[in-house]
């Protein structure tokens, strides 16, 4: 039996470990998985800021409609015209609220105007809240009713009271 002798210098082809391109390509799947995930978790965040942008512009503008809603008609007619609803007014019995809708820059705007064709019988009363997400759009909901004459305030204050 012959003994095969080795030379010296040759590294053995058996020997184990990762060639330059495995490493290249091991690499290039890392960063490829870590990057999608930051691009994902970017995506959520600026959807999660948008709905609570979102939820708290309703809540804000429901709070207004109603305090509108129980005005009387002279009080109604008085605010005629496109106005900026004072949100420390609004939300001076919630302080953690208002501290939120000032991480927003929320602006509330009221607009009441006649409806056509029924001057003096009917107003339209329009409230627009705009306030800028964390990446520097802008948005906005609106909410808009139609108030009258003799209407839900008058049956509160006339009829469904003892």
């Amino acid at each position: 039996m012959h003994h095969r002798r080795r030379r010296r210098g040759w590294p053995s082809k058996r020997r184990g470990g990762f060639t330059l391109l495995e490493v290249a390509m091991a690499t290039f799947v890392l960063t490829f998985g870590l990057a999608s995930g930051l691009i994902a978790l970017q995506a959520g965040l600026k959807t999660l800021d948008v709905a609570r942008g979102t939820t708290l512009a309703s809540q804000l503008l429901q709070s207004e409609m109603e305090n509108l809603r129980l005005q009387s008609w002279s009080d109604i007619e008085s605010r005629e015209g496109t106005s900026n609803v004072d949100l420390t007014v609004l939300l001076s019995d919630q302080p953690e609220a208002r501290a939120v809708a000032d991480g927003f820059e929320f602006v509330l705007t009221r607009t009441v105007q006649d409806v056509a064709g029924r001057e003096g019988d009917m107003m339209e009363l329009i409230l627009r809240a705009t306030w800028k997400t964390m990446d520097g759009r802008t948005l906005n909901r609106s909410f808009r009713t139609i108030y009258t004459r003799n209407g839900l305030y008058d049956y509160y204050y006339t009829m469904a009271r003892p």
